[in-house]
């Protein structure tokens, strides 16, 4: 049976698709399936066969970049989390290779995540490839390849799906950002401590503590004055 390729969404030129996708560098951007024509059983069968992780954006699969800094903290932010949920049974956690749909032609993978048993009165952890339960909590831990503009469209995807809050890790400047909506941000410095709000009530995780562990980046050099 010959396989169905949906319709591409209508990109005039290279340059649009790149605006949709946030400006992303051309690596990441998977051409086979040619951008536009990806399907949800695209983005599993590479999930399962390569050892990279995916998203899909209109059809379009972007490999989603995470260095070992970038894993390490996602692993030390749910050691802390799970220590809060193992104190209080509200919810669970997904990692970063957990596919949620949050739209219509639209999965992403939060780099941890928190879903409220509320979305889940049975108590159990659904069994699909692709997760239908949209997160309370998303924590995006930001990549050398991460563009601004990328994430800003996250930001709007997540809340227009019905996150409730976002936590954007800075491994850069050891800082986070706190947002519970598009353009409401607190911005919490190196030496703050990250707080769970009405989502996670009482968590609290400073950040010295959560990137204690993480060596520091090594100090550009300065370039010598021209004379």
């Amino acid at each position: 049976m010959p396989r169905t390729v949906p319709r591409t969404p209508k990109y005039r030129h290279l340059g649009e698709l790149m605006d949709r996708l946030g400006h992303v560098p051309a690596w990441r951007v998977c051409l086979d399936p040619p951008p536009g024509t990806a399907t949800k059983r695209d983005l599993v069968r590479l999930h399962a066969r390569e050892d990279k992780l995916y998203e899909l954006i209109d059809g379009t699969l972007l490999e989603k970049p995470m260095g070992a800094p970038e894993a390490f903290l996602a692993l030390e932010l749910v050691r802390y989390m799970q220590r809060y949920l193992d104190a209080n049974d509200v919810g669970f956690l997904y990692g970063a290779d957990t596919l949620i749909e949050m739209l219509p032609k639209l999965v992403r993978g939060p780099d941890v995540s928190f879903v409220s048993w509320e979305k889940r009165p049975e108590r159990t952890v659904p069994g699909d490839p692709i997760s239908d339960l949209i997160p309370d909590l998303a924590i995006e831990i930001l990549s050398p390849s991460n563009t601004k503009w990328e994430i800003t469209l996250k930001l709007k995807e997540y809340f227009l799906a019905g996150v409730l809050l976002v936590w954007v890790i800075d491994p850069s400047t050891r800082g986070a950002a706190v947002y519970t909506a598009p353009d409401r941000k607190t911005t919490i410095g190196p030496t703050d401590t990250l707080g769970g709000g009405d989502v996670l009530p009482g968590f609290t995780l400073p950040l010295p503590t959560l990137f204690a562990r993480l060596e520091k980046p090594a100090k550009k050099a300065k370039k010598p004055r021209k004379k």
